[in-house]
């Protein structure tokens, strides 16, 4: 994957992340940063991010992510990028 091409980010967001605003808080960061795709509750309690766009932005909201700084409490993200399949516009909140 070239670093310049488009990514796809796919994060399982571990931790307090639900029923905290975390969802909005990753949109408006992917937003920002000029990402598409979906922050989505699991059912098991984790907050699944599909984000597609440049890499050096996927690996932004990553960084974001981690940082601490977001809603609710992070204690692990587990991530894997792959190409961008481009089926994916606006970034919403499931």
């Amino acid at each position: 994957m070239p670093d310049n091409g488009d990514v796809r980010l796919t994060a399982y967001v571990h931790g307090h992340v639900q029923g905290v605003g975390f969802r909005w808080w990753t949109r408006s960061r992917a937003l920002e940063m000029g990402l598409v795709g979906y922050a989505a509750n699991l059912a098991d309690g984790r907050v699944l991010v599909v984000a597609e766009g440049p890499r050096d932005a996927a690996d932004a909201l990553l960084a974001a992510l981690r940082s601490g700084e977001t809603a609710g409490s992070v204690d692990l993200v587990v991530e894997r990028f792959d190409a961008a399949r481009g089926d994916l516009s606006g970034f919403v909140e499931r």
